[in-house]
């Protein structure tokens, strides 16, 4: 979520959950900030630190803990509250997006496990991913992005994949905390979960360049119990005022370090894709989505895997199909678009999801469109003319062998279906052009 400007305390608000629709909010306004001291940190409409929120006070902060906590308090004064009223708990945990921090006794969990490094580890996944059925046979291992043995600084580079496994432990330990709620008060098989990432692997290098030479002898002045973070991502400072580090010579994982995981692990993440969140290649838009719901699925269907594709703008669909409502065609009087995408509940029981419309991406510049078993890519390139690629995916999901050359009339029909949907929903060509004033 954003706000304009994203980091003002005083709004403008017209955007924020309580004003798009939600009863009540914990959480950060916009992403990428520390874990153990989250600039944006909002209850509802007010910013909060970890130190005065007037609600929630452990004996030690860790945001996806706060995200976990105060989600079951919400859930737990709602069944209390209201026994007999639907809930819509959406729960954004921000692990494991950048920067690396997590619990040390987390993080030890891992020591040992990510030596091997990028090679290995993603012919490992191939592997499972094919005995387990995630993976098509067919699908070639996409080349490897880094060489292991000519990257320097594997220390560093392990234990940054090290913290990652740990945020993604500890955001798993509070979904299963909540699950257990849940069952404790007998509402488990009558909840229906859904939990989807937002996009592939980042390969972005944020906080991987050292600073060492800029904040060697800095010290802040401490922020107090009630001030604000005003820094996303560095240069910035913990709370009792040390600055935060990056790059090689500070190993990741305490509040004053502040790095990505990089390339090589992101290009692990994706196995066997390539590309990259941001790309409309596989590795940039593929991701996992789970459903759990023990009243509605049949039991023959645990653990079933399902290869019809889905998107985000599914997810409205299927929730309005689970409660039995329509989509209403105006609010307040305004009329308002028509829902996008079709309900999932279909192939949760086992049937084939009949989707007549193509589903488009478009992120930076770099599309993609998905229809039946084709798709197109374009990457964008600076001030290079616009080139797309085909690809049939059954066969050839990761994306090795571009038809483009071969089929040129499908490439330009489905082209045409991406202009449309382009045109239709809204798409803002990349770069923005600014306005000219008058």
């Amino acid at each position: 979520m954003a706000c304009d400007p994203p980091s003002a305390p005083d709004g403008p608000r017209h955007n924020w959950p309580l004003q798009r629709g939600f009863d009540r909010f914990y959480g950060t306004i916009i992403g990428a900030g520390s874990f153990f001291d989250p600039a944006t940190l909002c209850r509802d409409n007010q910013y909060i630190t970890p130190e005065n929120d007037p609600v929630y006070q452990p004996d030690r902060f860790y945001y996806t803990d706060a995200i976990t906590d105060n989600a079951l308090a919400f859930l737990s004064d709602h069944i209390s509250d209201h026994p007999d009223s639907p809930f819509f708990l959406y729960t954004a945990y921000t692990a494991a997006h950048w920067p690396m921090h997590a619990l040390e006794e987390e993080i030890a969990h891992y020591s040992h496990t990510y030596q091997s490094g990028f090679e290995d580890m993603r012919n490992e996944r191939y592997r499972r991913g094919i005995e387990s059925g995630v993976i098509d046979s067919r699908w070639t291992l996409s080349p490897g992005a880094k060489n292991w043995a000519s990257t320097p600084n594997q220390e560093w580079e392990s234990r940054n994949m090290q913290v990652y496994a740990a945020m993604v432990e500890r955001m798993d330990l509070g979904i299963g905390r909540i699950v257990q709620a849940l069952k404790n008060r007998g509402q488990l098989d009558n909840t229906l979960f859904i939990y989807l990432q937002d996009n592939g692997g980042c390969a972005e290098n944020m906080g991987r360049q050292s600073n060492a030479g800029t904040i060697q002898g800095l010290q802040f002045p401490p922020l107090g119990r009630d001030g604000l973070q005003t820094q996303i991502w560095p240069p910035m400072q913990t709370r009792d005022g040390r600055p935060v580090g990056t790059g090689p010579d500070v190993m990741p994982g305490a509040e004053d370090t502040y790095t990505a995981y990089g390339m090589g692990w992101a290009n692990v993440s994706n196995t066997p894709f390539r590309g990259y969140k941001h790309d409309g290649l596989e590795g940039g838009i593929s991701s996992p989505l789970v459903v759990h719901w023990p009243k509605e699925i049949p039991t023959t269907r645990n653990g079933q895997l399902v290869h019809d594709p889905a998107h985000l703008i599914d997810i409205m669909p299927t929730l309005l199909d689970a409660a039995g409502v329509a989509y209403p065609k105006e609010f307040k009087g305004h009329p308002i678009s028509p829902r996008e995408g079709l309900s999932l509940l279909p192939a949760l029981r086992g049937a084939r999801l009949i989707r007549t419309n193509p589903f488009g991406f478009e992120h930076h510049g770099n599309l993609a469109l998905r229809h039946g078993d084709w798709k197109i890519v374009s990457t964008y390139q600076r001030n290079q003319p616009r080139a797309w690629e085909l690809y049939h995916i059954p066969t050839d999901r990761t994306e090795l062998h571009n038809l483009a050359g071969t089929m040129p009339e499908k490439l330009q029909a489905m082209v045409h279906l991406w202009k449309t949907w382009a045109d239709r929903v809204g798409v803002v060509e990349w770069p923005i052009t600014p306005r000219k004033s008058n």
